[in-house]
């Protein structure tokens, strides 16, 4: 069975053959299979079922995604909502920190903050350490870490231009950014 984690509503492609029974977290829908929980589809037997995907906290060098919550001149505020590929129980995000020092791994001493990110930016990093009670800190200082999404001051949805600039579609104006290298260059 494919190892891709499905979604509530999303349907289930089945083998060819006699229909399996249908266990826990799967059900039918105008003749589809569909599943009812986040998990992987897998086989038990002659049943098919979904079987949850537990999130877990974030650890060192674990892939995070989360949302630019706060900005100052030596440090981002992030919520982290997604560790390792899994979307964490409305709520439940943890904190995180991107210091100046760990944007980039170049010019260390050169990088400004507000050049990087702005209030909203959905980030990917790497959890670099467990940092102080309140949160972990993250580094983006890799080609394919930094800003994932960001949205212009227009209200579209941005387009990277470079490892350090995003255009806005609608005005045409540039703002600069740290952005992740995408997954498909």
């Amino acid at each position: 069975m494919v190892s891709d984690i499905l979604l509530p509503g999303q349907s289930v492609s089945l083998p060819r053959g006699p229909a399996p029974k249908l266990g826990g977290g799967l059900y039918l829908k105008d003749g589809q299979v569909r599943a009812s929980l986040v998990g992987v589809a897998q086989y038990e037997g002659s049943t098919l079922a979904i079987s949850r995907v537990r999130s877990h906290p974030p650890a060192a060098n674990s892939i995070v995604l989360g949302t630019v919550t706060r900005l100052s001149p030596l440090q981002a505020m992030v919520s982290i909502s997604v560790v390792d590929g899994i979307p964490l129980p409305a709520g439940e995000e943890f904190n995180g920190v991107i210091r100046t020092q760990d944007v980039r791994a170049t010019e260390k001493d050169k990088v400004k903050i507000s050049d990087c990110f702005r209030g909203g930016d959905v980030i990917k990093g790497v959890v670099i350490s467990l940092g102080d009670a309140r949160s972990y800190y993250i580094t983006t200082a890799r080609n394919d870490l930094g800003v994932i999404f960001a949205t212009s001051e227009a209200g579209a949805s941005m387009d990277p231009v470079s490892w350090q600039e995003m255009r806005c579609p609608k005005t045409g104006r540039i703002e600069k950014r740290k952005c992740a290298k995408p997954d498909t260059l």
